[in-house]
């Protein structure tokens, strides 16, 4: 690893993000966002000891991907945070145009972070971007801390990867899995398929090609983001497809993320489900999981969407995109619920509560907690922020946006019923778990905060309304109070 220039990397950051206001307009209260520059995927999700990591895509230098590090914030509590020195940089050949995403895995006292090393071959007369000119390397960095991480050692090169497919090969997840590991990684084939490779390995570093998973018929160019894990004895396999065309009120976002049912064997012959998305809004891409030492499985996602026409107006304060809050998945019926965090009630300050006949109203602060209990009627009409609309006529739910939506219009998911809501505002941004997280809507949105209310109109409802704390930042790498 080259030293200096690891230090140049991290020195320039520093400095970047101790001359940026972190007060600006659209920060968020009780979301994780970058210091400045731009955040995309969750990264390395782990517990070691008492401490989660969350590690993150970070381009400080842009509102747009560039050169990518692995950001870093560490809890043990999810309401008090340190902001870390960046965990990764591009500085070395093989990930010299960027650090991308991937997994960790705590085994024997040691860390170790597994990651794809872009790499463009831009002065080769074939560079196309797609199937030549391009690496992509599976790549693993080891800690002893949790904190520093040296000894990068190429794992797989492109030419390890079988032959039929293109340059896009991405995103390990590494577990152990009995007496071995097993690796996932997201590919696209030359004929344009996506599917998921699976490796093996006794030891972390020789890794042998197990099995390649994908759907009976085409489903998308390419599968970012392979996920795999258990929830209640029933196998799911998580992606992001990109190249899905959208059906009706599904797959409405340029690219999806969601989960199949993985049945049979990993290594062999297998089938895939349905498959489901996670999430209905506008804002949810690269979801990664991990298991907690309380043997929760959770969730945080990428709250934004790449390569969309949607306004993000925070960029014009120098920094770009979320993390979503994070949530714990239970499997119900063959498919995935989602429940926010319990340790975010913590966070609950200021409560109103209301008896709902027809209508109720009240202005809001920025950041809430907003949770409805329908409990006559079949028809129910929330107004958040300005013009932020959801609607439940009885079949489908629906949320809808005016211009504090920044050309986010509108979006469905079919709902026979419906008992519970529970709204999470945070500033430029909205999660909607509706019956237990049983559908989920996550969005940006920019509402004028001082015209910013919840309406809520039903035959009979209950409302509960909490304004939301801050969460605690301690900013261990560029000092200062970080919002």
């Amino acid at each position: 690893m080259s030293t200096v220039r690891t230090q140049n990397l991290k020195n320039a950051c520093r400095a970047l993000e101790r001359s940026t206001d972190r007060t600006s307009t659209w920060r968020p209260v009780f979301h994780l966002a970058p210091v400045t520059g731009w955040l995309n995927d969750p990264n390395g999700l782990c517990q070691i000891g008492e401490t989660h990591h969350i590690f993150f895509q970070y381009s400080p230098f842009d509102v747009k991907p560039g050169l990518n590090y692995w950001g870093h914030y560490t809890t043990e509590d999810f309401i008090h945070y340190q902001y870390c020195e960046p965990a990764l940089c591009s500085d070395e050949k093989f990930d010299c145009h960027g650090v991308y995403s991937g997994s960790a895995l705590g085994q024997d006292g040691t860390m170790y972070l597994f990651y794809t090393g872009n790499v463009l071959r831009r002065d080769r007369e074939d560079y196309d971007y797609t199937t030549a000119g391009r690496e992509h390397n599976t790549i693993r960095a080891e800690s002893e801390d949790g904190l520093h991480f040296t000894k990068k050692t190429v794992l797989l090169y492109n030419e390890d990867y079988p032959a039929d497919l293109t340059c896009h090969v991405r995103d390990p997840k590494v577990w152990k899995d009995g007496d071995s590991f097993a690796m996932v990684l997201g590919a696209r084939r030359k004929d344009d398929v996506g599917e998921v490779l699976v490796y093996r390995s006794d030891d972390l570093k020789v890794w042998t090609l197990a099995n390649r998973i994908t759907s009976q018929k085409p489903f998308g160019y390419m599968w970012e983001c392979p996920d795999c894990f258990e929830l209640q004895g029933t196998r799911f396999l998580s992606f992001s497809p990109q190249g899905v065309a959208a059906e009706d009120w599904k797959y409405q976002n340029i690219y999806q993320s969601g989960y199949c049912r993985l049945e049979g064997d990993l290594y062999g012959e297998y089938t895939l489900s349905a498959f489901e998305e996670y999430d209905h809004g506008f804002d949810f891409y690269a979801p990664q999981t991990y298991t907690d030492q309380q043997g929760r499985r959770i969730l945080i996602g990428w709250l934004g969407m790449p390569d969309s026409d949607y306004g993000y107006p925070e960029r014009e304060f120098g920094w770009a995109n979320l993390l979503t809050i994070p949530r714990v998945l239970h499997e119900k019926n063959g498919r995935i619920q989602q429940e926010p965090l319990p340790e975010l009630q913590q966070l609950r300050g200021a409560e109103q509560t209301a008896a709902v006949q027809q209508e109720f109203s009240c202005r809001t602060a920025a950041a809430y907690e907003a949770e409805i209990r329908l409990t006559a009627g079949k028809s129910l009409r929330v107004q958040f922020g300005t013009d932020g609309v959801l609607t439940w006529d009885g079949s489908f739910l629906t949320l809808e946006f005016g211009a504090s939506g920044c050309n986010r219009p509108m979006r469905q998911v079919p709902l026979e019923r419906l008992e519970q809501l529970r709204l999470f505002c945070d500033t430029s941004s909205v999660e909607i778990f509706a019956n237990e997280g049983e559908a989920v809507f996550t969005s940006r949105f920019y509402a004028d905060a001082e015209q910013s209310k919840l309406t809520v109109q039903a035959e009979q409802a209950e409302v509960h309304l909490w304004e939301m704390q801050p969460f605690c930042v301690e900013n261990l790498f560029s000092g200062g109070k970080q919002a």
